[in-house]
């Protein structure tokens, strides 16, 4: 994380790396079709053709895509009608461009696919529910594979603006500004961070299998206030238990937690899991204090940690939190993520066995 001017005010924000940044200018330079395209797009693009080389995908494959976004093409969104208030028109590629539609499809065409291409928004669980919907597709028998998650690049003036005026923006000093899971904080630290996540997703097990879904939750929570759950987050409850199916709390070795470093939204989870599990719950962690939140993507970053910790059975830590209860090995891991509007995933992954498949 670092402070950066943003519009007129030093912000705390979580850019991609310096290599990351190149990397998608590079994209955006090779080819002229790309060259209108908001950055939330050219995010998807870069992890699209990254996870299908990693899982050995070919275009012949005709896998479906369903990536989606929270806020979709946030920057030219902002530009075009900056455009259109002061000259009262816009640019041809004005409406293509912002459609949320085009980070799917973009992402079809690049990879050659000829599969369904589906973009939604579905607030900050957004990646996840795509994975919902990814095995949905796969358990009906139309198709064996699917390319989910969620792209944001969600690091302008205006969208930091809204942010400030929920007050839930960050505005504390030191090496940590995102405090996710510091239960014992007086102040929202919410910090925005942007990327793109996405994952293979296919039937069976193969050589480079990484995790198998072992349990999907979902729930809507009714709310009484549009940005808030209750204090109990009873759609993370509902998620989890069925997440976990007919497994007892105790085979559940990690929770990653959604926890956004607010002080209702961080809580909040924190007390659902203890209603599911216990006061003795499984180990907590998360990363947006190091990735920011990243809205639509933040779900999928998650489960890229949850991969990790399975593949390399080492438990990833939130540094400036105590632990107690560090498993010595790691079998399930069960990811939460959750939106404006009270909509929770709870997707419960598990180290994968490749013997006698």
């Amino acid at each position: 994380m670092k402070q950066k001017m943003i519009g007129n005010t030093m912000e705390w924000i979580a850019p991609l790396t310096v290599k990351a940044r190149n990397n998608i200018d590079k994209l955006r330079n090779s080819s002229k079709k790309y060259e209108a395209l908001d950055d939330s797009v050219l995010y998807a693009i870069y992890a699209s053709r990254i996870a299908i080389k990693k899982a050995g995908w070919g275009s012949g494959d005709n896998f479906g895509v369903n990536i989606g976004s929270s806020r979709g093409a946030t920057e030219c969104f902002e530009r075009y009608h900056e455009e259109y208030l002061k000259t009262k028109s816009t640019s041809t590629l004005s409406s293509p461009t912002t459609t949320l539609g085009n980070i799917a499809s973009w992402v079809g065409h690049d990879l050659g696919t000829r599969g369904p291409t589906i973009s939604h928004s579905i607030t900050c669980s957004t990646a996840l529910h795509a994975m919902l919907n990814g095995v949905a597709w796969i358990r009906s028998g139309l198709t064996t594979k699917f390319l989910v998650g969620g792209s944001e690049a969600p690091l302008t003036p205006f969208t930091i603006a809204q942010m400030r005026a929920l007050k839930i923006y960050s505005g504390i000093t030191g090496d940590f500004p995102c405090r996710a899971l510091d239960f014992a904080k007086t102040q929202n630290t919410m910090v925005l961070g942007e990327a793109a996540s996405v994952s293979c997703l296919e039937k069976g097990i193969s050589d480079n299998s990484l995790a198998l879904i072992e349990g999907i939750g979902y729930a809507t929570e009714p709310l009484k206030h549009g940005v808030s759950i209750s204090t109990t987050a009873i759609c993370f409850q509902d998620s989890m238990r069925m997440a976990l199916g007919n497994l007892a709390a105790n085979e559940i070795d990690v929770i990653i937690m959604h926890a956004p470093g607010t002080l209702k939204g961080d809580c909040s989870e924190k007390n659902a899991i203890e209603k599911v599990f216990g006061i003795n719950h499984p180990v907590l962690s998360g990363n947006k204090w190091m990735l920011g939140h990243t809205f639509g993507a933040s779900g999928m970053l998650s489960i890229e940690m949850a991969v990790l910790m399975l593949q390399n059975q080492k438990f990833i830590a939130v540094p400036y939190k105590e632990y107690s209860n560090v498993p010595d090995k790691i079998n399930r891991v069960l990811v939460n993520a959750v939106g404006f509007g009270g909509n929770a995933v709870s997707i419960l992954l598990k180290k994968v066995s490749k013997s006698g498949r």
